[in-house]
């Protein structure tokens, strides 16, 4: 797919071009956990708030609140398109045909709308928050985000003449070469694109997406984003995420109640998925604490995704946890998701999914081949490693702006549940830096959670 994006950048009347133009243009899994919530929390109502996690960036003064009120005012005005319908019930996701029931599909074609919004700057940040019905408010929390982010990159072009506009695409196609290159031909390497929430704009993210199939081709396994999963024939991917045991965490009506809200979520997942799907997100409240206290039907869960947690120790942590219950890690996903770069990507794949005679991976090979080369390796699979490449993926655009100006630096942008049946929501995590939620109900989850296993690293996104 070849795209001036130069001229696309410099050509296109941007305070009239909508960022979002499909209901599909979200994360796969925000559709199967809106089907989720549809089936067992219809009356539910809830309240999503954006967080801006890298405070220096003033967004409420470089983003204009009445630009970002139109796109969100065209976003309100979606539905599903017929044709988008027949390929969610029709379609085969993770090898089963009809994920989403008739009833469902239908819903979304008559009844499906999103809720209303309240947006103010306060302070030279956005102050963003959807509320309402649980099933009306879950899809904002990606479009939000991919609007904002595409504004401040539209923010930043206009600063920027058509030259300059195309030295920038040229450097970050560059980098995104390199990328490519050196996980080329890597023997058994799964990476999919997770890169909705923080891309640098759709065009680009489309571009992206489209390079990775074409340069990577078995080793590129599919996309998060249910439009370009549909319109480029992809494997959709992804399962849930932190917002369900944080909702069914609010709900609880006691300590007790609390410590064990998060594996009431998965009964009831794996009872609305009929046993599909079944991939843990543990560390909404702590990985550790959630792997000691798990009963033992847990452990049948086809495998794990780490967010938070360092993922060498966090895959290492399950593996042990896997062995010590009588499971084949071998026969287990673990995926990594928090952060990827190529280098990261590439260590976790040979310690994972093989060993490394000559022991740690140098971050200076330049090829599979010579990778393979230097380092003996040895294709003996731990368990089955894949990387949900996100942020580094699609808005790696660093030092590739040839004024010089970090305009186009990422910034660590949430859209969060924090509120659920008027009941404050908290996430831990399993970095202290990332945890949510009013401050005396963070302590009290602490109190009855735990700490272990939790450290303080770095939020790079």
């Amino acid at each position: 797919m070849i795209v001036n994006l130069a001229r696309r950048a410099h050509d296109h009347n941007w305070e009239l071009d909508p960022i979002t133009r499909s209901l599909l243009d979200t994360d796969f899994y925000k559709l199967l956990m809106l089907q989720f919530i549809w089936k067992n929390f219809p009356r539910t109502r809830v309240t999503f708030t954006l967080l801006n996690r890298t405070p220096s960036v003033r967004l409420g003064e470089i983003i204009g609140i009445e630009r970002l009120r139109e796109q969100l005012d065209e976003i309100k005005k979606l539905r599903f398109h017929k044709s988008e319908l027949i390929w969610l019930a029709g379609n085969t996701f993770y090898g089963r045909l009809g994920i989403f029931e008739p009833a469902f599909i239908d819903w979304l074609e008559r009844d499906f709308r999103l809720s209303d919004y309240d947006l103010s700057v306060v302070d030279g940040q956005l102050s963003l928050s959807f509320q309402g019905l649980w099933a009306e408010t879950t899809l904002w929390e990606i479009y939000a985000l991919s609007a904002i982010d595409e504004l401040k990159t539209r923010a930043s072009l206009k600063a920027l003449s058509e030259f300059e506009i195309d030295i920038l695409y040229a450097r970050a196609k560059t980098r995104l070469w390199e990328k490519m290159e050196r996980l080329r031909g890597v023997p058994r390497l799964n990476v999919s694109d997770f890169g909705t929430r923080r891309r640098h704009s759709f065009l680009w993210h489309e571009y992206v997406v489209v390079a990775m199939r074409d340069t990577l081709a078995d080793g590129f396994i599919g996309t998060s984003n249910a439009y370009l999963a549909y319109k480029h024939d992809l494997e959709a991917i992804g399962t849930n995420a932190h917002e369900l045991p944080m909702a069914l965490a609010a709900l609880a009506n006691s300590d007790d109640e609390l410590r064990t809200a998060q594996y009431r979520l998965l009964e009831l997942w794996q009872r609305s998925y009929q046993g599909e799907l079944l991939i843990l997100l543990p560390d909404t409240f702590g990985t550790t604490q959630f792997l000691r206290g798990a009963p033992a039907w847990v452990a049948n869960w086809t495998g794990q995704r780490i967010d938070s947690k360092d993922p060498f120790a966090a895959g290492d942590e399950y593996i042990v946890w896997l062995q010590q219950r009588g499971h084949d890690p071998r026969q287990k996903r673990l995926i990594a998701s928090d952060a990827l770069d190529v280098d990261q990507i590439l260590a976790l794949h040979a310690y994972f999914a093989g060993t490394l005679r000559n022991g740690f991976l140098p971050a200076d090979f330049k090829s599979a081949a010579d990778f393979l080369d230097r380092n003996r390796w040895i294709p003996e699979r731990r368990i089955r490693f894949s990387a949900g490449w996100g942020t580094l993926l699609t808005n790696d655009f660093r030092n590739c702006n040839p004024v010089g100006d970090d305009g186009f630096n990422p910034v660590s942008l949430v859209c969060k549940l924090t509120e659920v049946e008027g009941r404050p929501a908290v996430k831990l995590s399993d970095n202290y830096l990332k945890a949510l939620g009013d401050p005396a109900e963070v302590e009290r989850y602490r109190r009855v959670f735990g700490t272990d296993g939790i450290a303080e690293l770095p939020v790079i996104t």
